[in-house]
């Protein structure tokens, strides 16, 4: 039973500065398989309650688990981006408890013989680098689902849902190198770019494909010994995960100021109480009494299987960001935001593909235009209704001066929109630039004599004014004008 949350107390900058925070992640991640670990049945998401279940993930006495070698496939790549030793020789283990999502009374899990040990993954926080070490990746079956009717104690149903139980993940746990909240943040955001790039996993936190546990404690600032730690359960968002070690670091820090001590135990985040919540105390946990499985031979991942899993990596968000500064000259924070997923990386080099002279205006385009629209769509870059050829051929359209950039916006909305191509509005619209300077002439001769008061202004040396010959002009055009064309025009005719 969870013992109601201690009250909230705001700790002073000063006090909150004596401390430094020391965080490990706990991360799981569902694999992206077809089949669950150890039988054949179906991983998918949303099938109704217990129908994807056998004897075998069912738990019924005479069944034999079978491993999934695509669930090792990915889990040896999952290891091998993440700079972890894969190890020849690992073993799965029985994890003993008793719980109703887990129908066996035990899990199958990896326990002193993992899959892979001693990686690391590199984050961005406050525009310096940090490097954050992985203690070691291994497999297990994931349990069932426990759904509750009700939200308090005497809510008299409860309903559990086996399609889940078996599903094959991969726990993956950091060494306690993060000191702040923030760099977990960054953490778990790099993780799972990561994980998506490789196509380990889909990462759907809403789906459960993505989970996080974090272990949290606070020091005075120079001790050499970490604090008393507290787990925090089952963080199914970045921001919950954030808030919830801010939530925890505070709290650490008030029970010690105020001459208390931490208890180890594992507490759980309440969203609408904006605070956690005591789980259980870590000195009553059940003892798992591991034991080698004895169904399951120990697995072997010989040289030639982790050199053929590592030639089908592709290459990670750090290395593409580098790539795309250096060989197309993009800024840094183009090539960031052009590499935050796979889609939008290929979207862009497909863009410069098609022939377009300029990588950093493709990234502008793709930046501003697109991805707001895609956004306000509601759509991923992958169901674009403009690819990138199309778009590469309005680029060129803006970049050879055939249309101006504002005639480039416009029509660049009806292709989103009618999924007809830049070439075929221009000409049906009539909307190619106009560079015929006798007629631009006549169009500014016209907005001057219009406007004597603002042309009295400018001749007495208000600049400003400028601007508003040049908008009354593109307005007459219909926006169609050269804007070159017309600010040497206009500055003939009003000197």
């Amino acid at each position: 039973m969870a013992k109601s949350a201690p009250e909230s107390v705001a700790i002073a900058p000063e006090v909150l500065a004596k401390y430094e925070t020391v965080i490990g992640l706990e991360v799981h991640v569902q694999l992206l398989t077809n089949s669950k670990i150890f039988c054949a049945c179906s991983t998918h998401f949303g099938d109704p309650p217990n129908t994807n279940v056998c004897p075998v993930c069912l738990g019924l006495p005479g069944t034999l688990p079978v491993l999934n070698k695509r669930a090792v496939e990915l889990g040896i790549r999952a290891s091998l981006a993440l700079n972890c030793t894969v190890h020849e020789h690992s073993r799965f283990a029985r994890k003993n408890y008793f719980y109703p999502d887990l129908p066996k009374g035990y899990q199958i899990s990896q326990y002193e013989l993992p899959l892979a040990t001693n990686g690391w993954i590199e984050i961005d926080h406050d525009g310096a680098k940090k490097r954050i070490g992985i203690t070691r990746l291994h497999l297990e079956e994931d349990a069932a689902k426990n759904l509750h009717e009700g939200f308090s104690q005497s809510a008299t149903k409860a309903y559990i849902d086996y399609n889940r139980c078996g599903t094959p993940l991969s726990e993956i746990v950091s060494e306690p190198d993060m000191r702040a909240p923030e760099e977990a943040y960054a953490y778990l955001t790099t993780l799972r770019q990561i994980m998506l790039y490789t196509g380990v996993s889909d990462c759907n936190m809403e789906e459960g494909s993505l989970r996080c546990d974090a272990n949290v404690s606070v020091r005075l600032r120079g001790a050499k010994e970490f604090g008393t730690k507290v787990e925090v359960k089952n963080l199914n968002s970045f921001r919950y995960l954030q808030k919830a070690l801010e939530y925890e670091v505070e709290r650490h820090i008030g029970v010690l100021e105020s001459g208390g001590r931490i208890a180890q135990e594992t507490r759980l985040w309440h969203q609408n109480e904006n605070c956690t919540v005591s789980m259980r105390s870590k000195e009553k946990a059940h003892d798992y009494r591991y034991f080698p499985e004895p169904d399951l031979l120990p697995v072997h991942v010989s040289a030639a299987w982790r050199e053929d899993v590592l030639r089908t990596l592709p290459e990670l968000p750090e290395a593409k960001r580098a790539r795309f500064m250096i060989t197309y000259g993009i800024t840094p924070q183009d090539a960031v935001l052009s590499t935050s997923t796979r889609a939008r990386a290929d979207f862009f080099e497909n863009t410069i593909a098609a022939k377009v002279a300029n990588p950093q205006v493709a990234a502008n385009w793709i930046q501003t235009e697109l991805l707001r629209r895609l956004n306000e769509s509601g759509k991923e870059i992958e169901a674009s209704p403009i690819s990138p050829r199309e778009l590469a051929e309005l680029i060129d359209l803006v970049e050879s001066g055939k249309i101006t950039a504002s005639i480039g916006k416009k029509v660049f909305a009806t292709m989103f929109e009618s999924g007809r191509n830049a070439n075929e509005i221009v000409a049906t619209e009539g909307l190619a630039q106009i560079n015929d300077a006798s007629a631009l002439e006549r169009a500014a001769r016209e907005v001057i004599e219009k406007n004597s008061d603002n042309v009295a202004k400018f001749k007495s040396g208000n600049e400003g004014v400028f601007k508003f010959f040049v908008g009354q002009v593109m307005r007459a055009t219909r926006g169609q004008a050269n804007p070159q064309v017309v600010n040497d025009i206009l500055r003939k005719l009003l000197s």
